[in-house]
């Protein structure tokens, strides 16, 4: 069983679901701009493109490749205009404590999302984890020879680990979405599922206020045996600090 060594790993964390609530403050908006886009730029009636939105995530692992790969869309314009999200930052909502534990963390932190440049620094600017990271790759960052490859892509994974030139074993990948932790651990690299926000359970507060109801961080991480690619299962970022 490996080791994770804090100082020793470059983290790669996922952004939503994962360092944040966007099941609550985001998903949902998200879901209806690209339905919305759907129908307005690509002629899709409105059944179409939800039943469309849903299945390009499922099978791609972003509703944007199924658009590029189908229609033609120019994945700029789809992602500028289903990011607007009005009133984000008053519905945004983290867990105090894993701001805390993100503030100390040893070693390099990264973060990898699906999600465009801009969303990302507009979601980690109003929670105050900007500065928590050296930097963000986005899935305008995530391509290869002209073409999209955002996770779940294990082109992706060995090509972020090639250019912060380590082996693909020193990376952690913090995710919320197991598909992709999947993929990593196919390429060599350690995975951590994060269920914090998962099903609706987290009870935090909003994004300047503490964790008024939320449960104590669990002291500890076990390693998962199902899925097999899973290394740790955890519910706070506590439990992968005291890991040595």
């Amino acid at each position: 069983m490996p080791v994770l060594r804090p100082s020793r790993r470059v983290w790669l964390f996922d952004l939503d679901n994962t360092l944040h609530d966007a099941s609550h403050a985001a998903f949902g908006p998200t879901n209806e701009a690209m339905t919305d886009y759907m129908v307005r730029h690509v002629g899709l009636d409105l059944d179409t493109a939800n039943r469309l939105r849903a299945h390009y995530w499922t099978h791609y692992g972003a509703t944007l490749l199924g658009l590029v790969r189908h229609h033609g869309v120019e994945p700029a314009h789809f992602l500028r205009e289903t990011h607007r999200l009005p009133g984000l930052e008053a519905r945004l909502r983290t867990s105090a404590h894993d701001r805390a534990a993100l503030r100390r963390w040893p070693g390099r932190k990264i973060i990898l999302t699906n999600a465009p440049r801009d969303y990302a620094l507009r979601v980690l600017k109003s929670l105050k984890l900007a500065r928590c990271f050296e930097r963000v790759i986005s899935i305008e960052d995530m391509s290869m020879f002209g073409h999209p490859r955002p996770k779940p892509d294990t082109r992706m994974f060995r090509h972020i680990a090639a250019g912060l030139k380590l082996p693909t074993h020193r990376c952690v990948l913090v995710e919320d979405t197991l598909e992709h932790q999947k993929a990593a651990r196919r390429v060599g690299m350690l995975t951590a599922w994060m269920q914090r926000y998962l099903n609706g359970r987290f009870r935090g507060t909003l994004r300047n206020a503490a964790n008024a109801g939320a449960k104590p961080p669990e002291v500890g991480v076990h390693p998962c045996r199902k899925p097999p690619y899973v290394y740790a299962k955890i519910k706070s970022l506590q439990q992968l600090r005291v890991m040595t």
